[in-house]
Order: structure tokens, then sequence, then C-alpha cells
């Protein structure tokens, strides 16, 4: 039997953990000067790599730490600090990368992974996983996330309608917005692995 408790806790700890709405501007600035087309391929891929990621941690996770020896608090400083480099580009502006790979790696890296596939989802996943009790756990789980994901690409694909009204102006002052909400989100995250190094010590 399905879980609605379950499903109604996982969403919710995902959605403030992913935070559709916080995305929003990230994703706006990392995709600013693309075709509307592109814009909206890197919103389906950035949530398709999100959930390929989640889905094989949720499957695998545990043993994925351990056989690498990774524990969950360097996990989470190793995010942390990719999250830190790409907001310092965004801050100063330097967000250009190949033409041949940019679309591409924007939504992979840092769109897909780790702002929506991050430490703090993966791990919640896990536990979930873990913990749901027979086949109507599981299902509820699992719907919990497709919930989640369906909901980030929502936000992410119809974000774009936000740009054809601030115009270049307005995209570079959500560029810089979004730099400074990555890089407080990227030291937090630092601080939290830290702090759980410190305590596990």
């Amino acid at each position: 039997m399905f879980d609605v408790a379950v499903f109604g806790s996982l969403f919710l700890t995902l959605f403030v953990i992913m935070d559709p709405p916080g995305i929003t501007p990230i994703f706006l600035a990392l995709t600013a000067g693309r075709p509307a087309k592109v814009q909206r391929r890197m919103a389906l891929q950035a949530v398709a790599v999100a959930f390929g990621v989640i889905a094989v941690f949720g499957l695998l996770g545990q043993q994925i730490l351990d056989y690498l020896h990774v524990s969950v608090p360097a996990l989470m400083i190793a995010g942390g600090l990719l999250l830190l480099l790409i907001a310092l580009d965004l801050l100063t502006g330097k967000t250009d990368e190949p033409t041949q790979t940019k679309d591409v790696n924007v939504a992979l890296v840092p769109l897909g992974m780790p702002l929506l596939a991050g430490p703090g989802a993966i791990v919640s996943v896990i536990l979930a996983v873990q913990d749901a009790d027979g086949a109507g756990g599981q299902v509820a789980v699992w719907s919990a996330i497709l919930a989640m994901h369906l909901v980030l690409w929502l936000a992410m694909r119809y974000s774009l309608l936000i740009i054809r009204v601030i115009r270049d102006g307005g995209v570079v002052l959500v560029t810089r917005l979004a730099g400074m909400m990555l890089s407080a989100i990227a030291v937090q995250q630092i601080i939290n692995g830290v702090t759980q190094v410190v305590q596990n010590a």
C-alpha cells in the first residue's frame, strides 16, 4: 500500500534541499545568452542528470561510499568546494566555457550535480530508501523523487519567461545575485561537512 506519510516527508525534504525557487536565478544566470531551445534542452538535461545520479545513489549509495572509503562529510565538503568555484565565476563574470562543450557542461556541472543532486539530496535519498518499509514504502520514496524532479524541471523550464522581461541588464544582476546565493550555499555546506568531521573525530 502506498505510504503517503513517507511520500510527503521525502518530497518536502527534497524540496527544501533542492530548492526549485532558489535554483531558478542560478539556472537563468548559467544559461543566459543561449537560444531558448537550447535553454529548454539544458533544463531537461540538468534534471535528467540529477535524477540519474540520485537514482544510482538511492539504489547503491551506501555500497558506493563504503567501497570508495568516502564519508558523507567528505562528500559535503567536496561538493561545497565545487560550488564555491562556480560561485566565484558567477560573481566575477567568468562564466564562458569552450563553445563545443559549454551547453553540455553547464547542464551536467554545476546544474545537474552538485546543485540539484548535491550531497544533501543524495544522503536524504539513501536514508529514505534504507528506512522504507515494504513495497508501499519503496514506491512512495521513488514517487517522491520523481515528483520532485518534475517540479524542478517545470521551475527551470518556465523561468525562461523571466528572461524576456528582465533583458540583458537584468540577467547581469541575476548572475551576481546567483553568485552570492551560491557562495553562501557552498560555504554553509563546507561548514556542515567540517563540523561533522570534528564531531565524528
